[in-house]
């Protein structure tokens, strides 16, 4: 598994799609392509009004990448130091077997290269301390990158306020 997650507070996510773009631009893809992606979810009616939520979509990253145990020529591979799993451009040939083992349709096909791309956390920014970019550029600020350990304890905390604000607000 890798050691760094990121996390969206979907509260505060307004759908503005800047990560994506962001994240296309970072990787010079053309139209099609998404390593990131918000979802809708809704309009849902609660309390006869009109929500909607966004769920943010990176690659997961799994501790046993199936993308990586399908790719016949080895070009998806995860890295040992950090289990960031990503494409090694010079080795895919195309054939899209990673993009059918993923569960999730993290791996996404550019038809510019014929190859496959996916979220790898812009670990070329990620080696020079940098954040990923759809974290820099989220306008909300609901997206968090860091080691898992510092984002459980992130989650931790908001879950913790939440259950706080409920119980003073019954007072």
């Amino acid at each position: 598994m890798s050691q760094y997650y990121l996390f969206q507070d979907s509260r505060k996510c307004i759908g503005c799609h800047a990560c994506e773009i962001q994240c296309k631009a970072n990787k010079d893809l053309p139209e099609g392509p998404k390593p990131c992606q918000i979802i809708q979810v809704g309009p849902k009616f609660i309390n006869n009004l009109p929500k909607m939520s966004f769920i943010f979509m990176p690659c997961f990253h799994c501790e046993d990448p199936w993308c990586v145990s399908a790719c016949p020529t080895g070009a998806m591979q995860q890295r040992s130091s950090d289990g960031i799993v990503f494409v090694q451009q010079d080795l895919c040939v195309g054939c899209k077997t990673c993009i059918s083992a993923c569960p999730w349709g993290a791996p996404q096909w550019n038809p510019s290269t014929g190859k496959v791309v996916k979220c790898d956390y812009c670990m070329d920014r990620l080696d020079q301390g940098l954040e990923p970019a759809c974290v820099t550029t989220c306008t909300t600020g609901c997206l968090k990158f860091g080691k898992v350990e510092d984002m459980t304890q992130i989650r931790r905390q908001r879950h913790a306020q939440a259950v706080a604000s409920l119980e003073n607000s019954s007072f």
